[in-house]
């Protein structure tokens, strides 16, 4: 089935199933739900989930997609996929899991693209200006970010491309490499640290 079939059938499940149980389920907390799901592969929570934070998914993917045809297909995605990531992943913190995974999920749709630089950037280098001034001086950072990356010692390099780039959990990540979360971890935090030590001095040297 489909990413849209999958909301379709998310969608009847919430009109047609509920009932009067709709409510009972309402005030269950967002690790209840998935408790339930996981346990009990109980389908009327997803559309709680989607109720609840559709419209804040929504929100981040235009912030970062910026045309609203891309941002609905890729929440539609996003909450279509949800119950067999709910299967995959242990998750504590639910809203900031679901953020991390739409930020994610629209840097690999920006990547097709061949945008996922720019996006990638941002992890780095904030945009403070919309200024024509500053565009030149974006392009070069861009160019930096690239070679920054590239300066990476291999595990570093590969376990930052695979959690932003790829979206794979720490866990999957963990699995795929056959290396610790821990040292997953490790590796994606030290990566960006020397990411961004390598080109403020870099950037500075630009500017000499």
């Amino acid at each position: 089935m489909n990413v849209y079939g999958k909301l379709k059938k998310l969608h009847l499940y919430t009109a047609m199933i509920f009932g009067s149980k709709r409510k009972k389920y309402l005030s269950f907390s967002d690790q209840e739900l998935i408790q339930l799901y996981i346990q009990e592969k109980c389908e009327y929570t997803i559309p709680i989930l989607y109720e609840r934070y559709a419209h804040l998914v929504m929100g981040s993917c235009l912030k970062y997609l910026k045309q609203l045809e891309n941002a609905e297909d890729t929440t539609l995605r996003i909450f279509g996929d949800l119950g067999d990531k709910l299967l995959k992943h242990e998750i504590q913190h639910f809203k900031s899991w679901l953020y991390q995974v739409t930020k994610n999920e629209c840097l690999q749709f920006l990547r097709k693209n061949k945008m996922t630089t720019q996006e990638l950037m941002d992890q780095f280098v904030p945009d403070e200006s919309s200024d024509l001034s500053v565009v030149f001086e974006k392009e070069q950072q861009l160019e930096l970010l690239e070679q920054a990356i590239a300066t990476l010692k291999d595990e570093q390099r590969t376990c930052v491309e695979l959690f932003y780039l790829k979206q794979l959990s720490y866990q999957e990540i963990s699995e795929t490499l056959a290396i610790s979360q821990n040292t997953v971890k490790s590796a994606i935090q030290n990566g960006k640290r020397n990411i961004k030590i390598w080109m403020e001095k870099n950037e500075k040297g630009t500017t000499n």
